[in-house]
């Protein structure tokens, strides 16, 4: 009988061993933000997919069960909406206003940290040069 208890025990530490290390904070990842995004030639893959995933695409938010809004942001076909980003226009582009807090609840909420001033200007420099799917 002890022999099977310890089993057990052993079994639970074992597992617990495997699944900790591997498991990752991508919403506080601390290399998101220090990620300098340049001021022309901004890549949606290289620089602005990372961050839509990290604080926008996540679990109960934009991704493509939960659309919140109506808005999934996990791939560039999804982020490029009439209204949501449009190409070349910063102004008439949704995203910038709720980044900003422009009239609406600025996203993302304080819970996934909200944009730097970096990140905002690369996203409004990726739209500026057409929100191309690079």
């Amino acid at each position: 009988m002890k022999n099977f208890i310890f089993r057990k025990i052993y079994f639970l530490f074992f597992m617990l061993y495997i699944f900790f290390p591997s498991c990752k904070d991508i919403i506080n990842d601390p290399n998101i933000p220090d990620k300098d995004i340049p001021k022309t030639d901004v890549s949606f893959s290289k620089h602005i997919q990372p961050i839509f995933y990290a604080r926008c695409a996540t679990s109960g938010c934009h991704d493509d069960e939960t659309r919140a809004g109506n808005y999934s942001m996990t791939t560039w076909s999804n982020v490029v909406q009439p209204g949501f980003v449009d190409p070349y226009l910063v102004e008439t582009s949704k995203i910038v206003w709720s980044i900003e807090g422009i009239g609406v609840e600025i996203m993302p909420p304080i819970s996934y940290g909200y944009l730097t001033s970096n990140q905002i200007d690369g996203v409004k420099a990726w739209i500026r040069e057409g929100a191309r799917n690079n």
